[in-house]
């Protein structure tokens, strides 16, 4: 007798004793009533055995798909997706406006540090550039004069100072001379002053004119290329973005949403796989290098980026492409594995709660057991069912990781080669 017919003898009995229970079978009662008691108990047994004989035959037909306990290596990962975007990026801009008179760049074009990528119009700018540079020299030219006016009070103090001291002269000749060197002296100073000051605006000035030179700061290659000759470029509100450049596209990074469940196993260093649209058949690998502690809220799920650097050296790549990635969280060697779908399986059962409530009440909850799922199988993902010399044996296990196909067993009566139960099929 299997563990299911066991189980159905039981509760036939049990149910027995309480319609027994019920009538009142075993008080002293009338002769006849004792009969009808006893035909309809065993009208009941009858129709409970029927029901039962009727399923015999299929229930004997039970085939079961097994596949065997391995040991062997487990890699955990958790799915992310984002998009490719050069490491560095610069945006370039004009801080200047006026008239775009030249662009020597187009897209794709590889540049240099320093290199010239569009020229305003400078007209204007190095007229007063020029202007600058008259007053520069009227300073200088000041400056001349007054040290040698300074030179030429000086010699007159000197003289006035030796004939004081043999007392040929007045003593106002020399207080005279001395006001006059004075004067030398802070004339000197102050068109050292207007030197200082006509260089700074000259300085000034050519910066502004440097401006007008649109230079790429980066090595890099051209993105992007947002004006045109003779476009007027107005910088008054906003500086305008002109050329977009990429440094290096051979060293790339992905950023990727990571759901908040999975956040604390993604780490700094923990390596990657991705693929996009344009190589479906193509996985290319990835190191995590940064991971955000700032939160992105997109449609009320919670996510945080992580960055993955990417080597790029064939170009293959390129920015903007929409990427999923397979992070790994953890790895496992020469661990005992069973298929997933082992610990979802469980065959038909018999309830084995004899209450009222449970098993339902009157003859109805007697010849239909109830307290199974929708197909009649009570399942739990910590054990799995291990058919052994033809019987299905339930074992109870500790389960660990899993990849979505295999799940790593901490614990349990298993062995590598034991075949667990993953479906079953019923004759019809």
């Amino acid at each position: 007798m299997g563990p299911i017919q066991a189980s159905f003898v039981s509760k036939m009995v049990s149910k027995k004793q309480e319609i027994e229970a019920t009538l009142g079978v075993g008080r002293k009662r009338h002769s006849v009533s004792r009969w009808v008691y006893t035909l309809l108990i065993a009208a009941i047994v009858a129709a409970g055995v029927i029901w039962w004989n009727s399923g015999a035959e299929k229930r004997s037909a039970v085939t079961y798909q097994t596949a065997a306990v391995t040991r062997g290596d487990l890699r955990v990962t958790i799915t992310a997706t984002g998009t490719i975007q050069p490491t560095n990026l610069v945006e370039i801009s004009s801080e200047l406006s006026g008239t775009m008179k030249s662009v020597l760049v187009d897209y794709n074009d590889t540049v240099t540090a320093g290199q010239l990528l569009a020229q305003l119009d400078t007209t204007k700018l190095e007229a007063q550039l020029a202007v600058q540079k008259a007053a520069h020299a009227v300073a200088l030219a000041q400056v001349a004069s007054a040290e040698a006016s300074l030179t030429e009070a000086q010699l007159n103090y000197d003289i006035a100072n030796q004939l004081d001291e043999r007392g040929v002269t007045a003593r106002s000749s020399m207080t005279a001379a001395e006001a006059a060197l004075a004067r030398a002296k802070a004339n000197v100073a102050s068109a050292d002053a207007n030197l200082d000051l006509a260089q700074a605006q000259l300085d000034a000035q050519q910066a502004e004119l440097d401006k007008a030179c649109i230079c790429s700061p980066i090595n890099g290659l051209i993105l992007r290329r947002n004006v045109d000759e003779g476009q007027i470029v107005a910088a008054s509100l906003s500086a305008p973005v002109l050329f977009t450049v990429a440094e290096d596209l051979s060293k790339m990074e992905l950023q990727v949403d990571v759901s908040e469940a999975d956040i604390g196993r993604v780490a700094v260093g923990k390596e990657a796989q991705f693929s996009v649209d344009a190589y479906d058949d193509q996985s290319f690998p990835a190191t995590i290098s940064m991971v955000r502690f700032a939160s992105e809220t997109i449609d009320g799920l919670v996510t945080y980026k992580a960055i993955l650097s990417i080597e790029n050296e064939a170009l293959l790549l390129r920015p903007g492409m929409t990427a999923t990635a397979n992070i790994t969280v953890a790895q496992y060697s020469d661990v005992l594995l069973v298929p997933n779908a082992a610990l979802r399986f469980a065959p038909p059962q018999v309830a084995q709660d004899t209450s009222d409530e449970a098993s339902g009440g009157g003859l109805l909850g007697l010849l239909i057991p109830s307290g199974l799922g929708d197909d009649g199988r009570v399942r739990s993902d910590r054990t799995v069912w291990v058919l052994r010399n033809g019987v299905a044996i339930e074992v109870p296990v500790e389960k660990g990781d899993t990849d979505g196909t295999l799940t790593r067993i901490l614990s349990g009566d298993l062995a590598v080669g034991d075949l667990v139960i993953v479906d079953m099929d019923e004759a019809s």
